[in-house]
């Protein structure tokens, strides 16, 4: 079986449209599972309504901790061993879930599959393809802008049992949280990345990270979490990721005509030059 599961708070503009999309897909063995944190704007009597239709829909309405404490509860309830998140605002591409139960016959466990997603604007203009084909860990350490991580949940599912190696969603991380969990379940799980269009996200004004972006905040935040694991991570891997970075900024553009010269002196420049990145002894 595979959960899918909703966080919502005061989501009535899309919950309808939410819960169909999953109806649409026509998956026979799925379960959809909503957590909302106590809207008072009409979300609770929208899925209400549905779940009494609909005997695959549960969920529950009470006050939460934040996005990932309420992604954390449906977790907890899950009876699928395959997960995926949909936000309230966001929606998968036709006939994606049936094409993910059938993916997962075939993997390892714990897995981590990986698609393409679609961004949208508020205005309904599609405006940037998502194609995080690199997941390796030193790949994700380089950051945003070198390799993109996969912008939303909507595109990549998961093995429950996932959680029992890493743990459940950081509840203090609001804005990160997604970026959090990927970098701790790419050095768990077993990732495989597939170049087809899953999921969909709508980049809307009003949300938290419309809002985070705007003020330039998503930047800091990014960077903080990824030098915070890029400490944790073996020196080897620390060194791979400093190289990496260095070919990407053209600073390694003379490696022939130093190596041509004197290889021996170039990797010793090399060496020395990676060592004071990390504030390492020679």
């Amino acid at each position: 079986m595979i959960s899918v599961i909703t966080p919502v708070y005061n989501g009535k503009r899309f919950i309808e449209s939410c819960i169909l999309n999953i109806i649409k897909q026509a998956c026979p063995d799925i379960e959809h599972i909503i957590i909302d944190g106590g809207s008072t704007d009409g979300t609770v009597e929208i899925i209400k309504g549905y779940a009494e239709r609909y005997d695959h829909i549960r969920w529950v309405s009470e006050k939460d901790n934040g996005q990932s404490d309420a992604m954390n509860k449906g977790i907890l309830m899950a009876r699928g061993s395959i997960l995926g998140f949909l936000n309230v605002d966001d929606y998968y591409e036709p006939d994606v879930l049936r094409r993910i139960v059938e993916l997962f016959k075939i993997l390892p466990e714990p897995s981590l599959l990986v698609g393409n997603c679609y961004r949208w604007n508020d205005k309904g203009e599609m405006y940037e393809l998502n194609k995080p084909a690199k997941l390796g860990i030193t790949d994700l350490m380089l950051g945003w802008n070198v390799n993109p991580f996969p912008v939303n949940p909507s595109q990549y599912f998961y093995h429950k049992s996932l959680h029992q190696k890493i743990g459940l969603y950081n509840v203090q991380e609001h804005f990160t949280l997604d970026i959090d969990f990927l970098i701790r379940a790419v050095q768990a799980a077993h990732v495989t990345y597939r170049d087809e269009f899953w999921g969909n996200y709508r980049f809307i004004e009003g949300t938290k990270t419309f809002h985070d972006m705007q003020n330039r905040l998503c930047v800091q935040r990014l960077n903080a979490l990824l030098n915070k694991y890029k400490k944790e991570l073996p020196r080897r891997q620390q060194l791979l990721i400093a190289l990496k970075r260095a070919c990407y900024n053209n600073q390694l553009t003379a490696i022939p005509r130093y190596f041509m010269r004197d290889p021996h002196e170039f990797f010793q420049k090399l060496r020395s030059k990676l060592m004071n990145v990390f504030g390492f002894r020679h």
